[in-house]
């Protein structure tokens, strides 16, 4: 028996796809006898390997589960079934549980309703790129072991929300019983745990969309798209909230407001919680993705930290955690690593948390912390789309021309992920997506004029490459 994958659905960092199109539960099968197989065989004879599965709120996550768990049992591992909840709530069941050897979340992520996905840790590591690949592979040959694994039901809801309860350890809880706070689940599968979190908090909360729906009725759950934080500036207005925070479809990237409306983005975020942690932890390496501004790294810096700009994605992220003994990590899409007091991985409701500790310990709201960032003038994240096999050819061409010998002085390139390129106007970046079809460009300066300038010599580049911006696709 085999199983071929459709070639869209086995991407960078995750498994994702078209319900009853690119994705069905043939699929998630053969991800369990995959991944199953691969634990099996990393383990050896000594026992049977313990995978933990849980699902986000999507209509179609309950079936993708039953076929999940039955390719993983029918390869010899047991499953713990943690039920429907947050990505991180799944992250936090493999992280803390000693006999946990995997973990896998059915989600779609921040994608619209119709699709769905897979995202996977493998004995304690991010699952991801050659992993992925290497499933298609096996499932094209059959090449799988058989086995009968058992399955139990755990619920660790309450478990979870509590272990986030201490991040405001050592606050004292009078400097939060003034706050009010608004939070936005946005339907998505994080609205249970924020329900039973919001409870326990001191303070004010304000909790929308918190029930579940798949179809994703009141606005599409992305934070980093501010349209859809929209319903979350009326409720910080109109109940005079310090400020408000978001959250995707399966709880792992956070959004933000201030007190004023103004969006936090990302690298801003970053900004408080790296402030934060190096009052206790300084010399610390801060990790943030090749988009992030300038602003961060500088400020990291100034507060005593070791500013380390890596590529772009969750699992690169966190592998690059690993390697330098990172506490603290961000992109500006939202994921946020903590490995501090926390276990290294995204949690935008544990964010959340922090968000309030570090207002509290650093004597400032959130608002303050929001006017006493530079005002830099960037663009938003482009992308336009561009042939699949040009790509990262077209990004080989723009790093070999702003690398030769004609690149004027005082011009730095940061060849890390794409071509990131810093002038005395700013910086600009052209970087090749690794899950779509499509080149990403942002700029960032400190003048409209110096913006202007930044924005042509990407034109520029891309000119010579035989490509141009054109309209920006969206995720």
């Amino acid at each position: 028996m085999s199983h071929n994958f459709h070639p869209t659905s086995l991407r960078e960092y995750d498994i994702r796809g078209i319900i009853g199109e690119t994705l069905g539960p043939d699929d998630a099968r053969a991800i369990g006898r995959g991944f199953g197989t691969l634990l099996v065989r990393d383990i050896g004879d000594a026992r049977r390997p313990m995978v933990a599965v849980g699902y986000d709120g999507r209509v179609s996550s309950p079936i993708l589960e039953h076929a999940l768990v039955e390719g993983l049992t029918s390869s010899g591992c047991d499953v713990r079934c943690i039920g429907m909840g947050a990505t991180p709530m799944l992250y936090y069941a493999e992280a803390s549980a000693k006999e946990a050897d995997g973990g896998i979340q059915i989600t779609g992520s921040h994608n619209p309703a119709n699709y769905n996905g897979f995202k996977m840790v493998f004995r304690g590591r991010p699952f991801f790129g050659t992993d992925i690949q290497r499933l298609g592979e096996m499932a094209a040959a059959g090449d799988w072991v058989d086995g009968a694994g058992r399955v139990e039901k755990v619920e660790i809801l309450d478990e979870y929300v509590d272990n986030m309860l201490g991040a405001l350890a050592g606050i004292d809880t009078a400097a939060l019983e003034g706050l009010t706070v608004a939070w936005d689940a946005g339907n998505g599968a994080a609205g249970p745990a924020l329900e039973k979190l919001a409870a326990k908090l001191p303070g004010t909360h304000h909790l929308l969309f918190t029930d579940v729906d798949g179809n994703f009725p009141n606005h599409h759950p992305d934070p980093t798209v501010e349209a859809n934080l929209a319903d979350l500036k009326v409720v910080v207005a109109e109940k005079s909230c310090d400020f408000g925070i978001a959250f995707d479809g399966d709880g792992d990237r956070i959004g933000a407001i201030d007190g004023e409306g103004r969006v936090i983005w990302g690298d801003q975020l970053l900004m408080i919680y790296a402030e934060d942690l190096l009052g206790k932890l300084p010399n610390s390496t801060i990790i943030a993705d090749v988009k992030a501004s300038r602003a961060l790294f500088d400020h990291v810096e100034k507060h005593g930290g070791k500013p380390l700009m890596w590529k772009t994605g969750h699992s690169l992220i966190k592998s690059k955690m690993k390697e330098t003994s990172s506490p603290l990590a961000g992109e500006m899409s939202g994921h946020v690593f903590f490995a501090d007091d926390y276990y290294g991985f995204d949690d935008a409701l544990y964010a959340g948390m922090r968000l309030l500790a570090a207002s509290a310990r650093l004597g400032k709201s959130v608002t303050q912390l929001r006017s006493e960032m530079p005002a830099m003038l960037n663009t938003p994240e482009m992308r336009f789309q561009v042939d699949e096999s040009r790509k990262f050819a077209a990004i080989d061409e723009v790093t070999a021309r702003m690398t030769g010998d004609d690149v004027p002085e005082g011009v730095e390139v940061n060849a890390t992920d794409g071509v990131r390129v810093t002038t005395e106007d700013g910086w600009w970046l052209l970087r090749a997506s690794n899950t779509q079809d499509v080149l990403v460009a942002r700029a960032e300066s400190d003048t409209e004029a110096g913006l202007e300038r930044l924005m042509g010599q990407i034109d520029e580049q891309l000119a010579l490459s035989g490509l141009e911006r054109g309209e920006s696709v969206g995720h």
